[in-house]
């Protein structure tokens, strides 16, 4: 049985970002700047307002005074591509 993922902590940093850690061990840091659009996303352009993110214990994520409840798997990261590898460049030769 896997465990439901939730947000445990939160903290606003500069930039539209959050410092967001999760019941799995996981902190991150997440770019919020994808949720500034819309008519809940709008208010978090404010950094005020965007600093008012806290820890819903019902929702199990960060919430803003709105209403705006971004899913856990969306902060954690689960939903985004892998990042490729990179290649090593080869040896020039002369």
């Amino acid at each position: 049985m896997t465990t439901m993922l939730r947000v445990t902590e939160v903290e606003t940093l500069d930039g539209h970002r959050l410092r967001v850690g999760f019941n799995d061990g996981v902190v991150r840091d997440v770019d919020c700047s994808f949720l500034l659009h819309g008519t809940l996303g709008e208010p978090l352009r404010d950094p005020d307002y965007f600093k008012q993110a806290r820890v819903d214990e019902e929702a199990r994520t960060v919430v803003w005074p709105n209403g705006l409840d971004p899913a856990p798997e969306l902060l954690h990261g689960d939903n985004e591509p892998a990042t490729p590898k990179r290649s090593r460049s080869t040896a020039i030769q002369a």
